[in-house]
C-alpha cells in the first residue's frame, strides 16, 4: 500500500540537496515512487511568510511503498540535517495542473501547516477543515490546485505537532497583487468580502493560530 510522507527542512544548503539527481534516485532505491519537492526560493521572494515556529524552507512530498523511515533517513543523509517528518492521508479537491517532470510549476505554491485548537476534538475539526472551509476556501481566492494532507502520525522526534498541511495554487501575480490572489477583478468591495468571508471560516477553526506559511516553488517527479 502506497503512503504519502510529508518532511519539512530549512536551510539553503538542505534546499540545494532536494532538487539533486542524486537524492530522487537514492529515494527510489529507498523505495519511493514519487517525489514533489517545494522551495522557497527567489522566484517566490515577494510572496508573504508567516513563520509559527522555526522558518521552514522546504517541504518534500514522497509517495512510498517501503518503511517510513528509510524516506527520512534518506533525505536526512542527503541535506545534513534531521528533517520533521509526518504521514499524511492526500484529499485531492482541485487537481494540480500537469507540468513535465522536473519543471517549475508556473505558480505560486502555499504550503500551509496548520495546528488544531485544544478546544476542539480532532473530528471535530477535520469535520470543519474538510465539510466547509475547503468550500470557503476556493470560492473567496484565486485558487488553481487545493490539496489537504491530514496528518496521521508524527515519525520524527521533536517535530511540532501539526493538524494538516495544505497546498494551495495561485498565480504569481498574486504575491504582490491581492486582486490577482483572490480572483476580485479589481473591484476592492468584492476584495474586502472575501477576505472577510475567508478569515472568518479560518477563525472557526483555528487556523490562524499556530501557522506556517510557507511560499515555494513546486517541482515534481515520478520515479
Amino acid at each position: 500500500m502506497t503512503t504519502k510522507l510529508m518532511l519539512t527542512t530549512a536551510g539553503s544548503e538542505a534546499t540545494a540537496a532536494l532538487l539533486t539527481a542524486e537524492l530522487r534516485h537514492a529515494l527510489k532505491v529507498a523505495g519511493a515512487t514519487a517525489v514533489q519537492i517545494n522551495v522557497d526560493d527567489a522566484a517566490v521572494a515577494p510572496a508573504m511568510r508567516l513563520p509559527a515556529a522555526e522558518p521552514l524552507s522546504a517541504v518534500v512530498s514522497v509517495w512510498t511503498d517501503d518503511a517510513p523511515e528509510l524516506i527520512v533517513d534518506t533525505v536526512a543523509e542527503a541535506t545534513g540535517t534531521r528533517p520533521h517528518a509526518y504521514r499524511v492521508t492526500e484529499i485531492v479537491r482541485l487537481d494540480p495542473a500537469p507540468v513535465p517532470d522536473g519543471e517549475r510549476a508556473p505558480l505560486l505554491a502555499n504550503m500551509a501547516l496548520l495546528r488544531r485548537p485544544e478546544a476542539m476534538s480532532r473530528a471535530e475539526y477535520l469535520d470543519y477543515w474538510m465539510l466547509h472551509h475547503t468550500a470557503v476556501a476556493i470560492r473567496t481566492q484565486n485558487t488553481s490546485a487545493y490539496v489537504q494532507n491530514i496528518v496521521d502520525e508524527v515519525l520524527t522526534e521533536g517535530a511540532p505537532e501539526v493538524a494538516g498541511i495544505v497546498e494551495e495554487h495561485f498565480p504569481m501575480a498574486g504575491m504582490t497583487d491581492p486582486h490577482a490572489f483572490y480572483g476580485s477583478r479589481g473591484d476592492d468591495a468584492e476584495l474586502a468580502r472575501r477576505i472577510d468571508e475567508l478569515m472568518a471560516s479560518v477563525a472557526r477553526f483555528g487556523a490562524a493560530d499556530g501557522l506556517d506559511l510557507v511560499p515555494t516553488s513546486r517541482y515534481f517527479w515520478d520515479l
